[in-house]
């Protein structure tokens, strides 16, 4: 029965990723009539959602009392500020990474972006022997081996490379390919600080999750006026959202780092 459970959860987790890489590149490549919606308004709205959902999580969890939900709430953010700070600096990256996501997914196909994404896995790997002192075998150090080599050969020019590039005309490869290249390295970094202080504390990870989305918010916010903000005094904060933007959103919310 474990087991099984394992493989559903993995199963699902493979189609929440793949669906959101998909509906993603086809919400910021669909041309439609109006302004198209600001990815910074996006990550915002995600960031938002997590928090709640973690919210009602945590309350499930309390026995469904509002009173005990506010009492932890209180205790394990409001009476400490310092453990809750901790979380500033992943919350950071992790609003820069989804912000790089969105850049990456405009200016690559699908396919490329989710193999050079992968590299993450990579990243977190020399991250974690750097920062948790985790010792990794022959075999894992030839699997890392053999994923930048795969890496590799999806970026190598092809005859084919023509054809996708009249395809992208609208955005630059070069900027996607840096945009998620960078997101491979805070990815890595951020899954690591993170994992090291889940392991430094006895909070629970919907809390820590709460910390995120709260810091996560107050960054993307930053972002929203320092590059938006002309546009959504313009065109509003909502500008572009249609169904398919939500589903999106919606998919953001479902990938909690819970599991990096």
């Amino acid at each position: 029965m474990s087991a099984n459970l394992k493989y559903l959860s993995l199963g699902i987790l493979v189609f929440q990723t793949t669906s959101l890489v998909l509906t993603m590149r086809y919400s910021r490549t669909l041309k439609e009539e109006g302004p198209r919606y600001l990815s910074s308004t996006a990550v915002v709205v995600a960031e938002l959602l997590k928090i709640m959902a973690c919210v009602l999580l945590v309350y499930k969890d309390s026995k469904c009392s509002l009173r005990a939900l506010n009492r932890i709430l209180h205790d394990e953010i409001l009476n400490k500020p310092m453990e809750t700070l901790k979380l500033a600096i992943p919350s950071g990256i992790y609003t820069l990474q989804n912000n790089l996501l969105y850049v990456a997914l405009s200016n690559l196909d699908a396919a490329t972006y989710q193999v050079t994404y992968q590299l993450k896995i990579l990243t977190t790997a020399l991250f974690s022997v750097s920062m948790l002192s985790k010792k990794l075998g022959v075999y894992q150090w030839l699997s890392l081996v053999i994923l930048m080599t795969g890496v590799a050969f999806v970026q190598w020019p092809s005859d084919s490379q023509e054809l996708d590039s009249k395809e992208l005309s609208a955005g630059s490869q070069f900027v996607g390919l840096m945009a998620v290249l960078t997101a491979c390295f805070s990815s890595g970094f951020a899954g690591v600080y993170f994992e090291k202080i889940l392991k430094e504390t006895k909070q629970s990870v919907w809390i820590r999750n709460i910390q995120l989305g709260f810091f996560g918010s107050i960054f993307g916010l930053m972002g929203v006026y320092i590059y938006d903000g002309e546009l959504v005094s313009k065109d509003g904060f909502f500008q572009g959202y249609n169904r398919l933007t939500w589903i999106v959103v919606v998919l953001q919310v479902k990938h909690l780092k819970s599991y990096i």
